[in-house]
């Protein structure tokens, strides 16, 4: 049987939520990952010091007994956050600030109206070397909603590079050609956090045979074209600069299959044995690990993780649904199979 031993890796982009959802998800991602950059978007919002240290501590409460997984906290940018925050979260160990654009996504009704008027607090985070974390996508609703992450790069993340050139920022969950394009071309200052979503599907799959509500998720799935850019980008010669960044987002089913359900893809039950399908197809098993346990870590700063996880080439059968407090969620792959499995000693 063929086996793929990885230094355990690290999720750099992930939604936990809270309370009993919270304690539902978790052991997920505290299984197979070593460190994950916590989402801010909660109701409320995290958007101070203290509501950041106080959800890590809820985080390190629900982990399952002996669980070493180490939350990664972030804030959430708003119009008002101020200068004096940036260095305030430098001080206690925050390690970014994401930005959602106003009605961009889950949980953004209190993101930011006008990133430029925010010139000061993103020189600060240059300064201090926080991470900025970058949904990019405009919300004009005149704009389609396939083309808003590429308008973003346009009309806002090639100024706001050009003004703070040093800024270390995330492009998240990139969906485009264009988004590639842009990492690859960029500084070392700039990189991407790519989801099996995106890597796995196109605008099809979400729309070919009537809507497929468990594949919606913003920013949407987009053409085939772009969903092989992506694969070529993690693969290529600038693969250094893409990492695992699942963008794991667990909603209720009802939730989702409802007359204007949500968005969001529940992955990380099965989130390395995705990615492993991702590259196995592509021809470059050989490059999993630096995109899983390596590229992100060294753009974070922080050191690789000292043990390993070993996936086997066997094929699992997804579960249909999960508990989820009082609900039940549908994960991304119900009741089909995956072709690896992570072998675990427990």
């Amino acid at each position: 049987m063929q086996t793929l031993t990885l230094i355990r890796p690290d999720d750099m982009h992930l939604h936990l939520r809270d309370g009993d959802a919270l304690r539902a998800v978790l052991p997920f991602t505290a299984r197979q990952m070593g460190r994950a950059v916590i989402m801010p978007n909660l109701k409320p919002p995290v958007v101070s010091v203290a509501d950041a240290l106080a959800y890590q501590q809820r985080i390190q409460a629900a982990l399952p007994a002996g669980s070493r997984f180490q939350p990664l906290m972030t804030l959430y940018l708003t119009d008002k956050t101020t200068p004096a925050l940036v260095r305030e979260a430098k001080a206690a160990g925050i390690v970014a600030f994401k930005l959602y654009p106003a009605g961009a996504t889950t949980n953004s009704d209190s993101g930011v109206t006008d990133l430029f008027k925010l010139l000061p607090v993103l020189q600060e985070m240059a300064a201090q070397q926080l991470l900025f974390l970058v949904h990019g996508e405009v919300t004009d609703p005149e704009i389609d909603i396939f083309d808003r992450e590429a308008v973003f790069i346009e009309r806002i993340l090639q100024p706001v590079l050009a003004q703070v050139p040093d800024l270390k920022v995330v492009f998240e969950h990139i969906t485009t050609a264009e988004a590639a394009q842009l990492v690859m071309a960029a500084g070392n200052n700039v990189a991407a956090s790519v989801t099996p979503q995106h890597l796995l599907l196109n605008r099809n799959d979400l729309l070919v045979g009537g809507i497929r509500p468990h594949h919606y998720c913003l920013p949407v799935l987009k053409r085939e074209n772009h969903r092989r850019a992506l694969v070529a980008a993690v693969t290529g010669d600038k693969a250094h600069k893409f990492f695992l960044g699942t963008d794991s987002a667990p909603h209720a089913q009802h939730a989702k299959e409802n007359a204007c359900g949500c968005a969001g893809m529940f992955s990380a039950h099965a989130a390395i044995e995705l990615y492993a399908e991702i590259f196995e197809r592509a021809g470059a098993l050989d490059k999993l690990e630096a995109f899983a346990s390596k590229n992100g870590a060294r753009f974070y700063g922080l050191p690789e993780n000292s043990d390993t996880i070993t996936l086997l080439k066997q094929p699992q059968t997804i579960m249909s649904s999960i508990a989820y407090g009082h609900e039940k969620l549908v994960p991304m792959r119900a009741g089909e199979t995956v072709a690896w499995t992570v072998r675990y000693d427990n």
